[in-house]
């Protein structure tokens, strides 16, 4: 699980592309994207619990056709820690830009809204790359975080 080193600098998004940080995607287009990046999918009853419960959420959709193309949530004890979930971009020529943007502008918000917060995620692969530019640590100091699914 990474850990936030370091501020990173303000990132844009590609042209052709909105950012939302105000409605809730539709959990069946986040299902949809979650499973084309290979994720976990989530029941919609569940997947919406989900991203009310969350203290912010950002949304990256296509100008012309509307299609969701990246989203990431997080959540915070409101103290000490702020979790990043559900980090995903669709795969292709603009991935990269799409999670550098959704890293960028979340940390921006966590690090105002919750300023003593230390920031964790468990982040898939293909998001490596952007969280290491934006400072994360791939387990610091031989730290493994483990999680118990309960169903």
């Amino acid at each position: 699980m990474p850990f936030i080193r370091r501020k990173a600098s303000s990132i844009s998004l590609p042209p052709g592309y909105l950012l939302d940080a105000k409605s809730f995607p539709a959990p069946r287009a986040l299902n949809r994207l979650l499973w084309r990046c290979k994720e976990e999918t989530y029941s919609p009853k569940m997947l919406s619990l989900a991203i009310k419960r969350s203290v912010y959420h950002l949304s990256i959709f296509e100008e012309s056709t509307g299609a969701l193309v990246g989203f990431v949530r997080a959540t915070t004890d409101y103290g000490l820690n702020a979790n990043l979930w559900n980090l995903v971009a669709r795969p292709g020529d603009n991935q990269g830009s799409f999670l550098a943007v959704l890293v960028d502008r979340t940390l921006s918000v966590l690090r105002r809204d919750y300023p003593g917060c230390s920031i964790s995620i468990a982040a898939s692969a293909s998001s490596l790359k952007a969280l290491q530019d934006h400072g994360f640590l791939i387990d610091p100091g031989g730290i493994r975080a483990m999680g118990l699914r309960l169903h």
